[in-house]
């Protein structure tokens, strides 16, 4: 979206005040605008992502990470634990896929296993790092970026993708009834095509592709 188009809508720049934040894949499309968003709330906020921080955007604590490796998330962990001390609210925005397309049979072992990492388990091991300490002060928010894929999968081209983000929401659900007696809210957003800069230049270079077997972007 141009700025010239962007819409405008007012928010109290105290609303996040107080609140640490971590957002994964924070550099770009969707992460960046949470980002912005829970900033300009008053949060203090923290952000990781394969690529680096953009001149352009600033962060109390950016750190450059895999996520969708354990080894990733354990540095991610360690960097927000010594600066903020926890999290108050957690958005797992990583996600995408760089499996083949032509369907279940072009997909392999690692196919499989790597969109399962970056869209699963880089969620699920962030929950369980920051987790014990939002159970202990009775507070907390997390949220899970999933997608409509999740219940119309696109056999095509990210089956494997879809798979992980069905996976997700129902881990989501199960966990949100589970911790949310104790005051942790946990929600999942399963957005469709979403207009991002990485979104635009697929379908610019995929001139010949039918729009449903487009895959999606790989998100930071």
């Amino acid at each position: 979206m141009s700025k010239a188009s962007a819409i405008h809508f007012s928010f109290d720049p105290a609303e996040f005040a107080g609140k640490r934040a971590l957002v994964t894949g924070g550099t770009k499309g969707m992460g960046e605008a949470i980002v912005r968003r829970l900033a300009a709330g008053g949060a203090t906020v923290a952000t990781t992502a394969r690529s680096p921080l953009p001149e352009s955007q600033a962060v109390k604590l950016f750190v450059q990470a895999d996520i969708s490796t354990r080894a990733g998330v354990d540095g991610v962990v360690r960097q927000v634990m010594d600066r903020f001390g926890g999290v108050d609210i957690l958005v797992n925005n990583v996600g995408g896929s760089s499996a083949p397309s032509g369907g279940v049979l072009a997909l392999s072992d690692d196919d499989w296993q790597d969109t399962i990492n970056a869209n699963l388990f880089a969620a699920v091991r962030l929950d369980r790092a920051f987790l014990p300490g939002m159970l202990r002060q009775g507070s907390g928010v997390i949220i899970h970026i999933s997608s409509i894929q999740r219940r119309l999968p696109l056999f095509e081209a990210t089956l494997a993708y879809a798979a992980a983000k069905a996976a997700l929401t129902t881990y989501s659900k199960g966990l949100s009834k589970e911790v949310g007696p104790k005051g942790v809210r946990v929600n999942t957003v399963a957005p469709g095509y979403i207009e991002t800069t990485a979104a635009t230049r697929l379908v610019a270079g995929s001139p010949k592709m039918p729009e449903r077997a487009r895959p999606l972007p790989a998100r930071a």
